[in-house]
Order: C-alpha cells, then structure tokens, then sequence
C-alpha cells in the first residue's frame, strides 16, 4: 500500500542510511584536524560549532587517539553486568574529584539523551527507596532541551519537538525559561526578574502538591533549542532554596554547556549552587566516543545501596571501555593543557568580536553567552524584537550559506517559542585560536548577511 501523502516524484536516494533528514544529500566528510573537517571534495569548514557543542578538543587530537589506541589493545569491551574495568574506575575518580561538592558517584551512559533518562529514573526510584512513592511529578521549564528519548523528550519544553509524540509522553509541568531579553520587564531588575520567576516555580509547585513532585530539571545554561540563555544573578540559587525547602530535588543538564564549555568545568559552579544529579556528555568525551555521563550525591547512592541495592536501570554500552578512555584522556589533556582558563580568554576575545561584528547589526537583537558557548538572536526589527516570519525558515538559509563558505554553526528556529524566532549557536573547540575565532566570526557575517538578503 503506498504510504498516505507520498511524493512519487521524489527521487531515489544515493544512500541506504536513515538520514535525520531525508530530502537532500549530505556532503562526505572523510578526515578532520584542530579545528576543520574536510569532505570527499576536498573542500575544509571551520568547525565553530564543535558538531553540536561536541568537539571541545576539535579533530584527531594525537593523545586522545594513542590513548583510544591502548586501550583497544588491552580491552575493548566488557558488560558492566559481569565486570567493572580500571578505565572507567579512573575516569570515575577524575570527575569525582572535581565535581561539585557531595557528588560521590558516576553512572557512564552513551550520550546526553541517556544521561537525563538515567537521571529521571535515578530521582524517582530514590523516593521510592525512602519510602515516597507518591512522588511522581517532574516540574522543568518551556524551552528548554533534554533530549530525545521519551523521558527527555517530556521533560523538554520544545513544543515542535514534543507535538507529534504527545500522546506517548508523561506530563510534565512547565514554567517559564530564564529568557531575559525578552521576558525581563523595562521596569524590572535582572535580580527582581529571576525572584519572579522562582516565585511561579512556587506556584506551580504548590498547584501540585510539593510532596508530590520528585524533581525540578533545567539546562543550568540554555542550548540548542533557544540559543545560549545564561541565568539572571540570584535565579538558581532561589530555585536550590525552594528545592530544598520542599524536599524536591535538583537536576541540572549540562550536557551542552558542562564540561569547560562556560570557562569552568561545570556551569553551575557559576551560580554558586550544586544539584543533587549534574547530567553531563558532549565535551566529557569530545566526539571521541559516544560517552555520558549522571554523577550523584552520596545521599542518593547510599539510599540505594542501604535499600534494594541496586539502581534499576542499564543500557548495553555502559561504562564501555574505548569510551572511557578517550574521555580520560580528553579530560587530562584539559586540565594539562590549561584550557578552562583559556575559555575564558578565548570567551573574551569571542564576545569582543562579536559585539563589534553584531552589535549594531539591523537584524541581530542580542548577543549572549558565556565561555565558548555563544548565541546570536535574530530578528526583522531590533527595536520591536520582532522576528522573522517561520516561513522564510532563515536558520536554513544561514546554515546553508555558512556551509557554502566553509563554515560550521548550529542555527535554530523556534527560540522564541518553539515556532517563532531564529537563532545562531557557536561553540568553537577549545583550542581555536584567536586567528581562528576572528575567520570564525567574519565568515558567519557573510553567511548571515546572505542569508538575509535571499529572503527578500
């Protein structure tokens, strides 16, 4: 039976993969080193996205391949079911180290979908083991994003993501984002603005029955789905206090901006608080290998342990072995290198050339980020914050016309609201150079300037 509404013209594909998206052909890329990737043509781009905030490290970074090499002699793989492997032991005692205060434990998982479904299951089986059963809602924010897995997915707040899988999803109740540029009355200050926002996180809260809620999840900084939104002084630490007034747990997703990616190691060391499960992945491993990681308080892994003494939930590639040894490496080469102080030069640097590129850019209504993780919001009129109409889907346009200039960036439509708005996502590896970061943000002025004269 041919499939309701099928376009019988369309062409055959050149490829038996299951690309995310079916209707045109993706260039080849065959090698990659520092900071470009090069395709089958022989053409190079300028990785200033790092895939996905991924490559921290950038491409082929020679001690995170002889390291990846070791261990594939030694050992390649062993089912956490049977086994524990001294590669992951390590890596678990490095982040250990240098997590925030209380964490204890690491559950090693294969990417950041994984580690937010290991973090909901992980929340609500702790009350289950102190005798709280009744605990069953997880309250998290609009705009956000979790990741795809049906846990993840109900949790995120991305309204075009969730629409065509609703009905399989658990509720969730959400609140607003911390979305100051355009949510933040002119009256208002940054900090009366974030006691506002905590404050209808306690009204959600008490609409719910505090003793009913296991735990309120957010992106300690925002990521993909709305571009980079950084918290307003005082916002995360009135949502620990409300958490903790409640008995009601913390989980933050640093999946995208943890692990250097904001100038220190975990983003919420920069609103002075710390979860009860931190979720981290893409520069845990760099692009290596496919890594995640939930690290734990030491109340929640007791509780476990005095209780059922276990955690029921488990994935084949836990802890794999090749993967935990490039993210061991990637970690060493970080702090041996120096690199969460040079984020946060490089940051500097960034900003100052963004701001002069874009700050007075007709089309380009904010700028904001921190470390080497930066967004661009656009808009058709800076003054009235309006954006462009979805039809003209401009993070296409600008995707396209970067590529054709041999750049990588991640845009996004939907910032706004899931539909509405556009916007620019960098997160260039930590080793670009300064050099590198000013071709960076010439090429993207080109690409959008582009961009935006083909929509008119």
């Amino acid at each position: 039976m041919t499939a309701p509404n099928a376009a019988r013209s369309f062409q055959p594909s050149t490829t038996h993969v299951f690309h995310r998206q079916l209707q045109h052909d993706l260039p080849v890329a065959v090698s990659g080193r520092g900071i470009t990737l090069t395709d089958s043509q022989g053409k190079t781009y300028l990785d200033a996205s790092g895939g996905a905030a991924v490559s921290c490290l950038g491409h082929a970074h020679p001690d995170v391949l002889a390291a990846m090499h070791g261990q594939i002699d030694r050992l390649a793989y062993a089912h956490t079911s049977f086994f524990t492997t001294e590669v992951a032991e390590e890596l678990a005692d490095v982040l250990i180290e240098s997590a925030p205060q209380g964490m204890s434990h690491v559950y090693f998982v294969s990417g950041g979908s994984e580690a937010m479904e290991a973090a909901l299951k992980m929340a609500r089986q702790y009350f289950v083991e102190i005798g709280q059963p009744q605990r069953k809602h997880f309250v998290a924010r609009r705009q956000s994003y979790h990741g795809n897995t049906l846990g993840a997915l109900a949790v995120g707040g991305n309204e075009w993501r969730r629409a065509q899988f609703k009905p399989l999803l658990i509720d969730v109740a959400h609140v607003a984002a911390c979305y100051e540029y355009r949510d933040r009355a002119l009256d208002e200050t940054p900090e009366a603005y974030g006691q506002r926002l905590v404050a209808e996180l306690e009204k959600t809260l008490e609409a719910l029955g505090p003793e009913n809620v296991i735990a309120f999840v957010a992106e300690t900084v925002g990521g993909a789905t709305a571009g980079v939104l950084t918290a307003v002084p005082g916002y995360f630490k009135g949502v620990r206090a409300l958490c903790d007034r409640h008995g009601i747990l913390l989980i933050l997703d640093e999946v995208m901006c943890g692990m250097g990616r904001t100038g220190l190691l975990h983003a919420c060391e920069q609103e002075g608080v710390v979860p009860d499960i931190l979720a981290v992945a893409k520069g845990l491993g760099g692009g290596y290998q496919p890594i995640g990681a939930v690290l734990a308080q030491a109340k929640l892994v007791y509780t476990f342990r005095q209780g059922s003494g276990l955690f029921q939930h488990g994935h084949t590639y836990l802890g794999h072995a090749v993967a935990c040894a490039a993210a061991l490496a990637v970690q060493r080469v970080i702090q041996r290198d120096g690199l969460l102080v040079q984020v946060q030069e490089r940051g500097q640097a960034l900003q100052s050339m963004l701001q002069s590129a874009f700050g007075a850019h007709p089309h380009v209504g904010d700028i904001r980020g921190r470390g080497l993780f930066w967004g661009l919001e656009l808009v058709q009129d800076r003054a009235s914050k309006q954006w462009f109409d979805p039809a003209l889907t401009l993070h296409a346009r600008i995707k396209r016309q970067a590529m054709a200039q041999g750049l990588m960036v991640y845009p996004m439509s939907g910032t706004v609201d899931g539909r509405h708005g556009d916007h620019i996502l960098l997160a260039p590896p930590f080793i670009a150079s300064e050099t590198e970061l000013a071709q960076i943000v010439t090429l993207l002025r080109r690409s959008v300037d582009l961009a935006i004269q083909d929509c008119y």
